[in-house]
């Protein structure tokens, strides 16, 4: 069934609302939904209802009716991403990917070794680009919270923020890094289900952006004897906290 995005609307039983713009021109003209067809429609904040389509106006515009509720997804772990933007189009990749895995928040950093620089106008380009992907990730899998991805920042203003989970892993190539498994165990056994992790760009971060990072408190997390590349990285590590902090 057609997903539509209704960013912010109450979706409460009976009631009815008017889809307008890209949504209702790709449902319309791409999927050829029609006045009588049903479709589901989600509004981001992580409600979603089944209606009818009951009248339609050129390309761009349609009216759903009868809404029917969905009941809520189960929860899962508040998993925040921050990751050095990787070369290519492997961002698109991940932040496809991560929104199916379930992550609801997306960082880009820029960090000593990023190859990709970005100045402002560049920046926002690809967090309006990223952030497309975000939304067809999720009308694709079935996600009705709309997860976030900031602009990208720098790894020194990121190391300061005061607004993340406790629980702060950097998955590390270092010789005293702990395994990534033990800390997550360690870390449902006391109850947590949120964490941030924190995965450098192709080169590793430097030794200097290590010490920063554990004098803040992320502790250096191994993810195996194996050099891994960055998207496969954040893949293992992603499913990795899901599987042992969803409730």
């Amino acid at each position: 069934m057609h997903r539509c995005y209704a960013p912010g609307a109450a979706l409460t039983a009976g009631s009815a609302l008017e889809i307008e713009g890209e949504e209702a021109k790709h449902a319309l003209k791409v999927m050829r939904l029609r006045v009588g067809d049903e479709c589901e429609v989600f509004n981001g904040t992580g409600q979603a209802a089944i209606g009818r389509i009951t009248a339609t106006s050129g390309s761009s515009h349609m009216s759903i009716a009868d809404l029917r509720p969905l009941p809520p997804l189960p929860p899962v772990a508040g998993i925040t991403l921050a990751l050095a933007i990787p070369k290519g189009a492997n961002m698109d990749l991940i932040v496809q990917k991560a929104v199916e895995m379930g992550v609801q928040r997306i960082i880009p950093l820029i960090t000593e070794r990023t190859i990709v620089r970005l100045d402002a106008r560049d920046a926002a380009a690809k967090t309006s680009k990223w952030s497309r992907t975000v939304l067809e990730a999720c009308k694709q899998c079935g996600v009705n919270s709309l997860p976030i991805v900031e602009s990208p920042q720098s790894y020194a203003s990121f190391l300061q923020r005061t607004d993340l989970p406790e629980l702060k892993l950097q998955c590390a190539i270092v010789p005293h890094a702990r395994p990534l498994r033990q800390l997550l165990e360690t870390a449902r056994t006391a109850g947590l289900r949120e964490c941030v992790l924190l995965i450098g760009p192709e080169g590793d971060f430097s030794p200097a952006e290590y010490t920063a990072a554990e004098a803040v408190g992320y502790a250096p997390t191994s993810l195996g004897p194996i050099i891994l590349r960055v998207e496969t990285a954040v893949f293992l590590a992603v499913a990795a906290a899901r599987y042992a902090l969803d409730a």
